[in-house]
């Protein structure tokens, strides 16, 4: 098996883009789904990135999801990386890298292209005397509750143009996924995708991989997709487990019925890693 002692995520990501691979990354949000993701990378010998939100920080405390998460990935020696999803400040990043956090991602995408580029910049600037990786994103990826539209997807030339500003190493695209649930069968834009990946050497990264069928995945990975993005899923379907082995029994000892939501997210995590493997012919 692989050891948590692992490479910077920029080098690793740069090896996926030439292979036309993709990293499978995924938001915790405690200990349960912590274990279940890694519970399913170490049963795929697979790498994976670790993610976390403002909010999974303001609920866990920076230290202590931090350690947990360090502490974990060498339990399982899986190699893994510790990933600022959304960052919404600079001060948020900076806190994050003083953690010791491998990878940011600054979001400014809902304001203008320029404050978006100044934005970025300063958040590419201070991340270099950590050595991390930097993740933007560039036009309208819908949120939860937020309606999608093709009016916001990402422009090539303008991919172009920000990483030539910004000198961001990934680059989260608006190409037809959403954040949250689906209400139809998602489409993606992967004749877009593919122009945008021709503009730039920056890594591509899917947002919203949530409900996205595996041969679509594979698809976006061999038009420049390099990191998928994995977290609705993994809340849900830890949810429902949870509310399912709640109503078949009265048991009161969380440690007898938080196992069975660990296992279902390990198995969702075991699939979608699977998902995004090229099929051998």
């Amino acid at each position: 098996m692989q050891n948590s002692i692992h490479m910077p995520l920029q080098q690793k990501l740069k090896e996926l883009q030439h292979a036309k691979q993709a990293l499978l990354a995924t938001n915790f949000y405690n200990f349960e789904t912590l274990d279940g993701i890694l519970k399913a990378a170490f049963s795929e010998g697979k790498s994976v990135i670790l993610q976390l939100t403002k909010g999974s920080i303001e609920y866990l405390g920076l230290p202590v999801a931090m350690k947990l998460a360090r502490a974990m990935l060498k339990l399982y020696g899986v190699e893994g990386w510790v990933h600022l999803d959304h960052g919404d400040s600079y001060e948020l990043v900076a806190a994050c890298l003083d953690e010791g956090f491998d990878s940011v991602m600054i979001d400014a995408s809902e304001k203008s292209f320029s404050e978006n580029v100044r934005i970025t910049r300063r958040v590419v600037t201070l991340a270099k005397q950590y050595g991390a990786n930097v993740e933007a994103e560039l036009g309208y990826i819908a949120k939860l509750g937020q309606k999608n539209s093709e009016l916001g997807y990402t422009e090539p030339t303008e991919a172009k143009l920000f990483v030539e500003e910004t000198g961001v190493d990934a680059l989260a695209v608006a190409i037809g996924s959403a954040h949250g649930f689906y209400k139809a069968e998602p489409k993606l834009d992967i004749g877009r995708l593919a122009e945008i990946n021709r503009e730039t050497e920056a890594v591509l990264v899917l947002h919203g991989a949530s409900g996205i069928p595996g041969d679509l995945l594979r698809q976006a990975i061999q038009n420049g997709i390099c990191k998928i993005n994995l977290a609705t899923e993994i809340k849900d379907t830890f949810m429902q487990t949870l509310r399912d082995s709640l109503q078949s029994n009265m048991e009161i000892d969380l440690r007898r019925v938080f196992p069975f939501a660990t296992n279902a997210v390990a198995k969702l995590v075991q699939n979608k890693i699977r998902d995004i493997e090229l099929k051998k012919s």
